[in-house]
């Protein structure tokens, strides 16, 4: 009994030993590639948060600055940020707020340039978003209207298709396109919320225009007074 157990013994092991001579190398190759790309994995994992919290601690550093109104300071701190963690939305978040402190300290050519660079690189659709509607306004304030009504044209999300709509109409108005200023500030006004303040400033501009509300009928227009 004992001879045929170890004659099955060694028939098994005569099988392993020819398997893994056949196939032995494969298997540590296949072996190592995965160690070897969950090591990597992990690594990845441990540089992205690595980077996201020395990101975060960038962003402090440019909000308190922006509080303090230095705008060169404000630039530089953006730049070594926006080199370091292009990829985080961190720094997304830090060129919105980066470029409306230059706008509103006259530094309009910085802050055009932040927020063409945050609509072309933010990876968050918002981010994007909003960065496209503030550099659209400052486009409009240059009179560069075909530029302006582009970038309009990229920005993407319903929740903003009102501002977007708004921004339009004013640039129409500017162009004197009084039919197509009406159309799109007709939008804008029945996408808001009629409980918005934002929707009452629409309405002046309908008004304006000589388009008459139906302020008994929430959203609705009723016609215009006025025409191109």
């Amino acid at each position: 009994m004992a001879n045929h157990l170890d004659l099955e013994e060694q028939e098994q092991l005569d099988q392993i030993k020819h398997y893994w001579k056949q196939y032995g190398n494969l298997l540590t190759w296949v072996a190592i590639l995965i160690l070897g790309g969950l090591a990597s994995w992990n690594g990845y994992q441990y540089w992205q948060g690595r980077q996201a919290t020395q990101a975060a601690a960038m962003l402090d550093e440019v909000e308190k600055i922006v509080q303090s109104s230095d705008a060169p300071k404000a630039e530089r701190a953006f730049g070594d940020m926006r080199e370091r963690f292009a990829g985080t939305a961190y720094t997304q978040q830090a060129a919105l707020m980066v470029g409306k402190m230059l706008y509103e300290a006259g530094k309009v050519d910085g802050a055009r340039a932040t927020l063409a660079w945050a609509s072309e690189h933010a990876s968050d659709p918002g981010y994007a978003a909003v960065a496209r509607l503030r550099l659209a306004s400052i486009l409009v304030g240059e009179r560069a209207w075909d530029e302006a009504l582009k970038t309009l044209a990229a920005v993407t999300g319903e929740e903003f298709s009102a501002l977007v709509a708004d921004r339009r109409g004013d640039i129409f108005m500017l162009q004197d396109k009084r039919q197509d200023a009406v159309a799109e500030f007709t939008k804008a006004y029945k996408a808001l919320d009629e409980r918005t303040e934002y929707r009452r400033l629409v309405s002046v501009k309908l008004n304006a225009l000589g388009v008459n509300l139906a302020e008994d009928a929430p959203g609705a227009v009723a016609g215009s007074g006025g025409s191109k």
